[in-house]
């Protein structure tokens, strides 16, 4: 029987994994998803994923988490340090379907860049429009979006309705529009060494935050041996990563 490996998801990334799931025939990988809301309370996201992992020992013989940092200030990276799992590298969603370099250099040409995936497209009004209270108070729009100069859509499929949604939501925001058809960029790698368990050691790890043996439910807080010496740990980051627009930005956490 072939092995069983978990990924632990965001809400916001399930259509994505499951498409890639299907069209490359990953059997093997179970999909356990946390609500996407809990990007408005990004202080929750580790402890609630730390509980997924835990859940899941004994019946997996691999977990993997797909979420980026996420707003969490590193604390993500503290748990799975602690619970000896490796997660998708990167900042944010954004940056791992951009591509790690391609997002850098976004956000160093226009560090006021507000970005949409097909998933923050798709929930604009809910998530952002109403989230921030702009239906109520429009007025209230050149406060959070004063530093921002354009809307960038990461797409990751050709839907011309969620171009049109992207695009309206770009003019509402009184910014620019560029749309970047991105693919599942690196989520798709991810998930094709998770489900082998990154076991060749190949060009698959780059995807990794962090690869403790990657994925091992045996490492971690439970007695596990510590992350071999030179492996690239959770926490690390590009130079210039996502972080340093977000700096710039107005935008409450709980959206950006």
């Amino acid at each position: 029987m072939a092995p069983r490996t978990l990924v632990i998801a965001c809400g916001a990334l399930a259509r994505e994994i499951l498409a890639i799931r299907a069209q490359a025939g990953l059997e093997t990988i179970e999909l356990a998803c946390l609500p996407a809301g809990l990007h408005n309370r990004p202080a929750e996201i580790p402890e609630a994923v730390r509980a997924e992992i835990r859940k899941a020992r004994g019946r997996f013989e691999r977990i993997f988490v797909a979420y980026a940092d996420c707003g969490t200030g590193g604390m993500l990276d503290r748990v799975l340090d602690e619970e000896g799992v490796a997660r998708i590298g990167g900042a944010h969603c954004y940056a791992f379907f951009a591509g790690q370099d391609a997002f850098a250099r976004l956000a160093e040409a226009e560090p006021g860049t507000f970005y949409l995936t097909d998933f923050l497209a798709r929930q604009f009004d809910a998530l952002v429009w109403e989230g921030l209270g702009l239906d109520r108070h429009p007025e209230l729009r050149d406060a959070y979006f004063g530093n921002y100069t354009r809307l960038v859509y990461l797409a990751q499929t050709d839907d011309p309705a969620l171009t049109d949604r992207a695009k309206a939501a770009a003019a509402r925001l009184g910014l620019a529009y560029l749309r970047i058809g991105t693919g599942m960029g690196e989520l798709d790698g991810f998930l094709q060494g998770a489900s082998k368990g990154f076991e060749d050691g190949g060009a698959a790890h780059r995807l990794l935050a962090r690869h403790p043996g990657a994925g091992d439910r045996q490492g971690g807080a439970e007695g596990g041996p510590a992350p071999a010496a030179g492996a690239v740990r959770a926490g690390d980051r590009p130079r210039r990563d996502a972080r340093q627009a977000h700096r710039n930005r107005r935008l409450p956490r709980r959206v950006a």
